[in-house]
Parts: structure tokens; sequence; C-alpha cells
């Protein structure tokens, strides 16, 4: 019979899942509670928790929404990263835990498709989201910013050929 703290903690799990759609799971096996509190404190500045689960209790509050994703990275001693920006938070969580040697990567879970911890690294090499669209939208507007300085190039250069006509006309009645 599951106790009244375990069913709490199962529902504030399923909350942190349903509010993040970025989690990487590691391995803190070795680490003080003052380690761990030093990691959630800087992981915290970057809007990324860091909680040690069960992994029992993670997988029953996992089971309805990434259970298949994430119960293959559940093993050992567990802590897991929860946050938003894929990018930033696989980036948050291994500046991290970089200090800690003991602390290893094992995967994470974007939407709910599992990564390895490879996928994790090289996944915080990339750039944030907003960077990405900025060069999105930049790689679209300049064909198209190219595409109307070549329209009016020619526009423009009948102007100067009317002008130089006009210009000519003025000194042949001048003359």
């Amino acid at each position: 019979m599951p106790t009244e703290a375990k069913r709490e903690t199962v529902a504030a799990l399923r909350q942190a899942l349903a509010g993040s759609r970025t989690l990487i799971v590691s391995e803190y096996r070795g680490l003080s509670v003052k380690e761990i509190a030093e990691i959630r404190r800087a992981l915290r500045k970057q809007d990324v928790s860091y909680r040690v689960v069960k992994n029992r209790l993670m997988r029953i509050a996992a089971q309805d929404s990434i259970g298949e994703a994430l119960s293959p990275l559940l093993v050992g001693p567990t802590a897991i990263a929860f946050g938003d920006d894929e990018s930033a938070t696989a980036k948050a969580v291994l500046d991290a835990t970089r200090p800690y040697k003991q602390v290893t990567v094992t995967g994470g879970v974007l939407g709910d498709r599992a990564i390895d911890a490879n996928g994790v690294k090289s996944l915080a090499t990339l750039p944030s989201r907003e960077v990405l669209l900025g060069k999105l939208a930049g790689g679209m507007q300049a064909p198209v910013a190219t595409l109307a300085g070549l329209l009016v190039a020619n526009i423009r250069n009948l102007g100067y050929a009317l002008s130089q006509v006009r210009d000519q006309k003025a000194q042949s009645e001048a003359a």
C-alpha cells in the first residue's frame, strides 16, 4: 500500500514532467549532499531544476507520458534535470556537473524521445533556439533582399540614363 508521501512525490514528479520539455538524466554516485545542493543552485540560476529521484517512483510518474523513453535511463542513483530549452538545459547540466567527476550524464529525453549521453553532449554544443531562429530568419531574408536590390538596380540605372539624357539636351540647347 503506497504511503501518502509517495503519492505526493509521484504527483510532484508528474507536475514537473508536464512543465518541462527536456529531461537530462545523470548518475550522482559519490556526491555529498552539499555538492548536490551546489549543482542545484547553479542550475536554478539558469531556470533548470535538478531533483534526485527514486527510480521506481519516477517510472510510475512517467508511465502515462514518457515512460517508454525514460525507463531505460533509470538505473542506479538517479538525478534528473528538468528544463524547457533543449540545448540550454543540456549545456547548463554539463557546465554545472563538470567540476564533479563522479557525475555521469546517462542520457536524456526530448519530448517523448530518448537520447544517449553523446546526444546530450552534442545537444549542448548547439546554439540556443532563439539564435537558431534568428539565423533561419536571416537566411530566408537574404535572398529576398538581394532580389529587391536587383530589381531596384534596373530602375535606378534607367533613372541615371534619363538624367544623363536630360543633361545632354540642356547642354546642347545652351550651345
